[in-house]
Protein backbone atom coordinates (compact mmCIF):
# COMPACT_ATOMS: atom_id res chain seq x y z
CA UNK A 1 0.00 0.00 0.00
CA UNK A 2 1.14 3.54 -0.80
CA UNK A 3 -0.16 6.61 1.04
CA UNK A 4 0.04 10.13 -0.37
CA UNK A 5 -0.87 12.79 2.24
CA UNK A 6 -2.82 15.82 1.09
CA UNK A 7 -4.90 18.66 2.49
CA UNK A 8 -7.80 18.34 0.03
CA UNK A 9 -8.97 15.64 -2.40
CA UNK A 10 -8.63 16.28 -6.11
CA UNK A 11 -11.44 18.58 -7.28
CA UNK A 12 -12.60 15.99 -9.81
CA UNK A 13 -12.07 12.97 -7.56
CA UNK A 14 -14.53 10.12 -7.99
CA UNK A 15 -12.41 7.67 -6.02
CA UNK A 16 -13.73 5.36 -3.35
CA UNK A 17 -13.66 6.66 0.22
CA UNK A 18 -12.44 5.18 3.47
CA UNK A 19 -13.51 6.85 6.72
CA UNK A 20 -11.59 6.38 9.98
CA UNK A 21 -14.05 7.13 12.79
CA UNK A 22 -13.24 7.85 16.43
CA UNK A 23 -14.94 8.30 19.74
CA UNK A 24 -12.45 9.77 22.17
CA UNK A 25 -9.17 7.90 21.85
CA UNK A 26 -10.78 4.78 20.37
CA UNK A 27 -11.37 3.88 16.74
CA UNK A 28 -14.52 2.25 15.36
CA UNK A 29 -13.80 -1.10 13.64
CA UNK A 30 -15.65 -3.99 12.10
CA UNK A 31 -14.59 -7.61 12.13
CA UNK A 32 -14.81 -9.92 9.14
CA UNK A 33 -16.16 -13.45 9.26
CA UNK A 34 -12.56 -14.61 9.64
CA UNK A 35 -12.14 -12.25 12.65
CA UNK A 36 -9.96 -9.89 10.60
CA UNK A 37 -10.19 -6.21 11.59
CA UNK A 38 -11.33 -3.44 9.24
CA UNK A 39 -10.62 -0.03 10.83
CA UNK A 40 -12.45 2.01 8.20
CA UNK A 41 -15.92 2.45 6.71
CA UNK A 42 -16.81 3.02 3.07
CA UNK A 43 -20.23 4.46 3.92
CA UNK A 44 -20.87 6.82 6.84
CA UNK A 45 -24.51 7.57 6.13
CA UNK A 46 -25.40 5.63 9.28
CA UNK A 47 -23.76 8.37 11.38
CA UNK A 48 -23.77 11.27 8.92
CA UNK A 49 -25.55 13.63 11.32
CA UNK A 50 -23.18 12.81 14.15
CA UNK A 51 -19.70 13.43 12.68
CA UNK A 52 -17.41 16.16 13.98
CA UNK A 53 -13.94 17.47 13.09
CA UNK A 54 -14.02 16.01 9.57
CA UNK A 55 -10.66 16.07 7.83
CA UNK A 56 -9.20 14.76 4.62
CA UNK A 57 -6.00 12.77 5.16
CA UNK A 58 -4.78 11.81 1.70
CA UNK A 59 -4.94 8.95 -0.76
CA UNK A 60 -4.14 5.31 0.01
CA UNK A 61 -3.84 3.12 -3.06
CA UNK A 62 -6.13 5.45 -5.04
CA UNK A 63 -8.70 5.58 -2.23
CA UNK A 64 -9.53 8.92 -0.57
CA UNK A 65 -9.09 8.70 3.20
CA UNK A 66 -11.01 10.84 5.68
CA UNK A 67 -11.31 10.97 9.43
CA UNK A 68 -13.99 12.26 11.81
CA UNK A 69 -15.10 11.97 15.40
CA UNK A 70 -18.43 10.48 16.40
CA UNK A 71 -20.63 12.85 18.35
CA UNK A 72 -21.73 11.56 21.73
CA UNK A 73 -25.29 11.11 20.46
CA UNK A 74 -24.27 9.35 17.24
CA UNK A 75 -25.56 5.81 16.96
CA UNK A 76 -23.35 3.10 15.48
CA UNK A 77 -24.05 -0.34 14.09
CA UNK A 78 -24.25 -3.24 16.49
CA UNK A 79 -21.73 -5.01 14.23
CA UNK A 80 -19.05 -2.38 14.97
CA UNK A 81 -16.88 -2.00 18.06
CA UNK A 82 -14.53 0.58 19.55
CA UNK A 83 -10.93 -0.29 20.35
CA UNK A 84 -7.63 1.41 21.11
CA UNK A 85 -5.74 2.46 17.97
CA UNK A 86 -2.52 0.76 19.07
CA UNK A 87 -4.40 -2.57 19.02
CA UNK A 88 -4.28 -2.29 15.23
CA UNK A 89 -0.48 -2.63 15.25
CA UNK A 90 0.36 -6.10 14.02
CA UNK A 91 -3.34 -6.84 13.42
CA UNK A 92 -3.70 -5.00 10.07
CA UNK A 93 -1.37 -4.04 7.23
CA UNK A 94 1.39 -1.69 8.43
CA UNK A 95 0.45 1.09 6.00
CA UNK A 96 -3.21 0.85 6.97
CA UNK A 97 -2.27 1.02 10.65
CA UNK A 98 -0.11 4.06 9.88
CA UNK A 99 -3.04 5.86 8.23
CA UNK A 100 -5.27 5.02 11.21
CA UNK A 101 -2.56 6.42 13.48
CA UNK A 102 -2.34 9.59 11.40
CA UNK A 103 -6.13 9.89 11.65
CA UNK A 104 -5.95 9.52 15.43
CA UNK A 105 -3.33 12.27 15.63
CA UNK A 106 -5.37 14.64 13.45
CA UNK A 107 -8.57 14.04 15.42
CA UNK A 108 -6.79 14.62 18.73
CA UNK A 109 -5.35 17.88 17.38
CA UNK A 110 -8.72 19.05 16.03
CA UNK A 111 -10.46 18.20 19.32
CA UNK A 112 -7.91 20.02 21.49
CA UNK A 113 -7.51 23.13 19.31
CA UNK A 114 -11.10 24.25 18.75
CA UNK A 115 -10.29 27.40 20.72
CA UNK A 116 -7.30 29.72 20.74
CA UNK A 117 -4.76 29.07 23.47
CA UNK A 118 -3.92 32.78 23.66
CA UNK A 119 -7.29 34.57 23.68
CA UNK A 120 -9.86 31.76 23.92
CA UNK A 121 -11.77 32.55 20.71
CA UNK A 122 -12.94 29.96 18.18
CA UNK A 123 -10.42 28.73 15.60
CA UNK A 124 -10.99 27.76 11.96
CA UNK A 125 -9.15 25.49 9.56
CA UNK A 126 -6.59 27.21 7.32
CA UNK A 127 -7.24 26.97 3.59
CA UNK A 128 -3.79 26.09 2.28
CA UNK A 129 -2.01 24.27 5.10
CA UNK A 130 -2.75 21.90 7.97
CA UNK A 131 -3.29 24.54 10.63
CA UNK A 132 -5.93 26.23 12.77
CA UNK A 133 -6.22 30.02 12.86
CA UNK A 134 -7.79 32.05 15.64
CA UNK A 135 -10.60 34.17 14.18
CA UNK A 136 -9.92 36.92 16.74
CA UNK A 137 -6.17 37.35 17.23
CA UNK A 138 -4.84 35.40 14.24
CA UNK A 139 -2.68 32.95 16.22
CA UNK A 140 -1.79 29.92 14.06
CA UNK A 141 -1.57 26.43 15.58
CA UNK A 142 -0.10 23.47 13.72
CA UNK A 143 -0.57 19.79 14.58
CA UNK A 144 1.52 19.00 17.61
CA UNK A 145 4.48 16.66 17.17
CA UNK A 146 6.36 15.65 20.33
CA UNK A 147 9.87 14.35 19.52
CA UNK A 148 11.24 11.50 21.60
CA UNK A 149 14.46 9.50 21.38
CA UNK A 150 14.74 5.72 21.57
CA UNK A 151 18.19 4.16 21.77
CA UNK A 152 19.93 0.81 21.63
CA UNK A 153 22.96 0.95 23.94
CA UNK A 154 25.62 -1.68 23.16
CA UNK A 155 28.39 -2.99 25.37
CA UNK A 156 30.80 -5.79 24.40
CA UNK A 157 28.30 -7.68 22.26
CA UNK A 158 25.36 -7.07 24.59
CA UNK A 159 22.36 -4.71 24.46
CA UNK A 160 20.83 -2.76 27.33
CA UNK A 161 17.14 -3.62 27.80
CA UNK A 162 14.78 -2.45 30.51
CA UNK A 163 11.27 -3.14 31.79
CA UNK A 164 9.02 -0.21 32.59
CA UNK A 165 7.21 0.37 35.87
CA UNK A 166 3.93 0.87 33.94
CA UNK A 167 1.14 -1.44 35.01
CA UNK A 168 0.99 -4.44 32.70
CA UNK A 169 4.48 -3.95 31.24
CA UNK A 170 5.73 -7.51 30.84
CA UNK A 171 8.39 -7.11 28.15
CA UNK A 172 11.83 -5.54 27.99
CA UNK A 173 12.73 -2.82 25.51
CA UNK A 174 15.36 -0.26 24.63
CA UNK A 175 15.21 3.02 26.55
CA UNK A 176 13.29 6.07 25.35
CA UNK A 177 12.26 9.54 26.48
CA UNK A 178 10.93 12.89 25.32
CA UNK A 179 13.18 15.72 24.18
CA UNK A 180 13.24 18.76 26.44
CA UNK A 181 13.13 22.39 25.20
CA UNK A 182 16.53 23.65 24.02
CA UNK A 183 17.99 20.15 23.90
CA UNK A 184 19.57 18.39 20.90
CA UNK A 185 18.54 14.83 20.15
CA UNK A 186 22.02 13.60 21.09
CA UNK A 187 21.90 15.46 24.39
CA UNK A 188 18.53 13.86 25.07
CA UNK A 189 20.01 10.40 24.47
CA UNK A 190 22.78 11.03 27.00
CA UNK A 191 20.45 12.55 29.58
CA UNK A 192 17.74 9.88 29.36
CA UNK A 193 20.21 7.00 29.69
CA UNK A 194 21.85 8.62 32.69
CA UNK A 195 18.53 9.55 34.33
CA UNK A 196 16.91 6.15 33.87
CA UNK A 197 19.80 3.73 34.51
CA UNK A 198 22.79 5.84 35.60
CA UNK A 199 25.05 5.02 32.63
CA UNK A 200 27.16 7.19 30.32
CA UNK A 201 27.19 6.63 26.55
CA UNK A 202 29.24 7.67 23.54
CA UNK A 203 29.29 7.19 19.74
CA UNK A 204 25.63 8.22 19.38
CA UNK A 205 24.42 7.51 15.83
CA UNK A 206 21.10 8.06 14.07
CA UNK A 207 19.22 4.85 13.21
CA UNK A 208 15.74 5.76 11.93
CA UNK A 209 12.38 7.16 12.99
CA UNK A 210 8.74 6.19 13.43
CA UNK A 211 5.60 8.24 14.05
CA UNK A 212 3.99 7.17 17.31
CA UNK A 213 0.59 8.90 17.16
CA UNK A 214 -0.69 8.03 20.63
CA UNK A 215 -1.41 10.82 20.39
CA UNK A 216 1.46 12.79 18.81
CA UNK A 217 4.99 11.47 19.39
CA UNK A 218 7.75 11.07 16.80
CA UNK A 219 10.23 8.39 17.86
CA UNK A 220 13.78 9.12 16.67
CA UNK A 221 15.99 6.05 16.94
CA UNK A 222 19.69 5.96 17.79
CA UNK A 223 22.44 3.50 18.62
CA UNK A 224 25.10 4.27 21.22
CA UNK A 225 28.04 2.63 22.97
CA UNK A 226 28.49 2.15 26.70
CA UNK A 227 31.04 4.62 28.11
CA UNK A 228 30.92 3.97 31.85
CA UNK A 229 28.94 3.59 35.05
CA UNK A 230 26.96 0.87 36.81
CA UNK A 231 23.26 0.22 36.24
CA UNK A 232 21.32 2.26 38.79
CA UNK A 233 17.55 2.19 38.29
CA UNK A 234 15.27 5.20 38.45
CA UNK A 235 12.47 3.48 40.42
CA UNK A 236 9.79 5.86 39.17
CA UNK A 237 10.31 4.70 35.58
CA UNK A 238 12.36 1.50 35.43
CA UNK A 239 11.46 -1.77 37.17
CA UNK A 240 14.42 -3.79 35.87
CA UNK A 241 17.35 -3.40 33.46
CA UNK A 242 20.27 -5.55 32.35
CA UNK A 243 22.65 -6.39 29.52
CA UNK A 244 21.51 -9.17 27.17
CA UNK A 245 23.36 -11.15 24.48
CA UNK A 246 22.01 -11.87 20.99
CA UNK A 247 20.03 -15.13 21.05
CA UNK A 248 19.33 -14.84 24.78
CA UNK A 249 16.85 -11.98 24.87
CA UNK A 250 13.85 -11.62 27.21
CA UNK A 251 10.33 -10.94 25.83
CA UNK A 252 10.57 -7.83 23.60
CA UNK A 253 8.11 -5.55 21.70
CA UNK A 254 6.32 -6.60 18.51
CA UNK A 255 7.84 -6.25 15.05
CA UNK A 256 5.72 -3.18 14.23
CA UNK A 257 7.77 -0.90 16.49
CA UNK A 258 11.08 0.91 16.02
CA UNK A 259 12.09 -0.57 19.39
CA UNK A 260 11.92 -4.03 17.80
CA UNK A 261 13.75 -2.79 14.70
CA UNK A 262 16.63 -1.66 16.92
CA UNK A 263 16.67 -4.98 18.76
CA UNK A 264 16.52 -6.96 15.50
CA UNK A 265 19.39 -4.86 14.12
CA UNK A 266 21.42 -5.71 17.23
CA UNK A 267 20.75 -9.43 16.83
CA UNK A 268 21.74 -9.36 13.15
CA UNK A 269 24.93 -7.37 13.66
CA UNK A 270 26.11 -8.83 16.97
CA UNK A 271 24.86 -12.33 16.21
CA UNK A 272 27.35 -12.61 13.34
CA UNK A 273 30.36 -11.85 15.55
Amino acid sequence: MTFDPALHPASDSIRSQWWFLFRGDRILVRRGEDSSIRPFFTDVSFVEAGLMHRQYLGCLNDIDCYTAELASEARVSSTAELQQVRQLLGAVDDELAAVAGRANQMIHWARTHQFCGRCGHVTRDAENERAKICMACGLINYPRVSPAIIVAVLNAGRILLARSTRIGASFYSVLAGFVEPGETLEECVSREIHEEVGLRVTDIRYFGSQPWPFPNALMVGFTARYAGGEIRLNPSEIAAADWFSAGALPPVPGRWSIARRLIDWFEKTEGRR
